[in-house]
């Protein structure tokens, strides 16, 4: 078996679909017998109520295993959705930004921790806050590629430009493997012809590293995380599911690239 992807979802910009990105494709790999794990790096913890776990509900989570109350194996719970499994977050992360800053080679923290269950699984998908701090800087050490997930608009550009310009300077410093794993476009409006020029001038820009499905605006993946649920298992039939679907086939293709 092959050591698992570990594939971080990052963006800078909050609002951009990053999160139901991060369920959805963890989701839709696992419903084609891949073992996945999700871990939630962002205090608001919206990954892990994503998949049905609740906040108020008692859990060791990402934070406690940053810190070295625990191993991952103690914080990993099994979502409902058969071969997913999930590192909740909880809203103590907001301070491990600080308590960590002055441990030795607090960069490599998540990277130790998370080798070992390589072998375990075929994927590990991470959700990262909307900034380039200490949790993302973890995330990105640890990994072997980024997805971006970018809004359809007009400062998508220069955001992109920016985290891509962090994930250059972590690759000479800390993580020699790292790579843009790929973008993905979300949000997209086919009435508008902004996101048909943001869509163009990124493909323009990036080719081949922007993946050839579009996640489009649709109601039902916003409704889906009040339900706690990925799209998937809110409406298998609905355009943003299919999205979904369709990108998780790309991914897989590309791993065999």
């Amino acid at each position: 078996m092959k050591p698992a992807k570990i594939i971080v979802v990052a963006n800078q910009k909050g609002g951009v679909g990053k999160t139901t990105t991060a369920v959805n494709i963890a989701t839709a790999l696992a419903a084609v017998d891949r073992k996945v794990l999700l871990v939630d790096f962002d205090p608001q913890a919206n990954a892990s109520t994503g998949v049905g776990v609740l906040r108020k509900n008692k859990h060791l989570t990402s934070y406690d295993m940053l810190i070295g109350k625990c191993t991952i194996g103690e914080c990993m719970l099994k979502s409902s959705i058969p071969g997913l499994m999930l590192i909740p977050a909880g809203i103590q992360l907001v301070g491990a930004e600080i308590e960590l800053v002055n441990i030795e080679n607090r960069e490599t923290i998540f990277k130790t921790l998370v080798d070992p269950y390589r072998q375990i699984f075929d994927y590990i998908i991470i959700d990262c806050p909307p900034s380039m701090g200490l949790l993302t800087l973890n995330a990105l050490v640890a990994a072997d590629g980024v997805l971006v997930p970018l809004q359809c608009e007009y400062y998508a550009l220069e955001g992109l430009s920016y985290l891509l310009n962090s994930i250059q300077k972590i690759k000479r410093n800390f993580n020699e493997k790292l790579a843009l794993f790929g973008i993905v476009l979300t949000m997209y409006d086919r009435r508008s012809s902004l996101c048909s020029q943001v869509a163009a001038d990124v493909r323009f820009h990036l080719k081949d590293k922007v993946f050839k499905t579009v996640i489009p605006r649709n109601v039902k993946v916003s409704e889906a995380p009040s339900h706690g649920k990925p799209v998937l298992l809110y409406d298998v039939g609905c355009i943003g599911s299919q999205s979904y679907m369709e990108l998780a086939k790309e991914i897989l293709i590309k791993e065999k690239e």
